[in-house]
């Protein structure tokens, strides 16, 4: 479970997130919705450790959490990007691999066959030499996931993970979401489409920019 209590960030003297209090339980879903400006993307790196927070506390399984701080937070936090950010020198094998073998200090062996595993489980079994630009656009988002999965996150954050997709493909990200949550994923996901957040969501949170 991750609480967030008092959570408040500032950009040059601008309040962004004010007081921010809100509780993720193990295996559910958290929606972000709200306009573009209200603090929905800076919440999630805010969460995911690539934002220091102002102020406010973390909690993970009721003991206090900094993500920007914790060296283990790739292994407990995974982040799904709105651009993807593959690295385009690397096949799609690769691009999973990397960080379990250089963060999680797995063999290249080991990383290589659950590399492949979650490759199959995401219906990628045949892209495992291709580079990214061979790829399609939800194709990439399939590939994103696979290498946060990679890591064992406890808890899984998407970035608007349907901005760049048509509605089959929007439809596709919807079950890969859901079916990781009955398999016992917590998962975070900002969106500005309210209809995919209603069709995903435990719970949600509209965010309002500030005055």
């Amino acid at each position: 479970m991750l609480e967030l209590k008092g959570i408040t960030k500032k950009f040059d003297g601008k309040t962004i997130l004010d007081q921010v209090d809100l509780t993720v339980n193990d295996g559910q879903i958290l929606t972000i919705v709200g306009p573009s400006g209200a603090g929905k993307t800076t919440l999630l790196r805010c969460i995911s450790g690539l934002e220091m927070v102002d102020g406010g506390q973390f909690l993970l399984d009721g003991q206090p959490f900094d993500p920007a701080t914790n060296r283990d937070n790739d292994a407990v936090i995974g982040v799904v990007f709105q651009d993807f950010q593959l690295f385009p020198n690397l096949t799609v094998l690769q691009n999973v691999v990397l960080a379990p073998t250089m963060v999680l200090k797995k063999s290249a062996a080991d990383a290589e066959k659950e590399a492949r595993a979650l490759l199959e489980r995401l219906n990628l079994g045949g892209k495992a030499d291709l580079y990214p630009y061979e790829l399609s656009g939800g194709q990439k988002q399939r590939v994103a996931i696979v290498r946060a999965l990679a890591m064992h996150p406890k808890l899984l954050c998407y970035d608007e993970p349907t901005s760049a997709l048509d509605p089959d493909l929007r439809r596709e990200v919807e079950e890969i979401i859901l079916k990781l949550k009955r398999e016992g994923m917590t998962q975070i996901v900002v969106t500005h489409d309210i209809p995919f957040a209603e069709s995903i969501a435990d719970q949600m949170l509209r965010v309002e920019p500030k005055e």
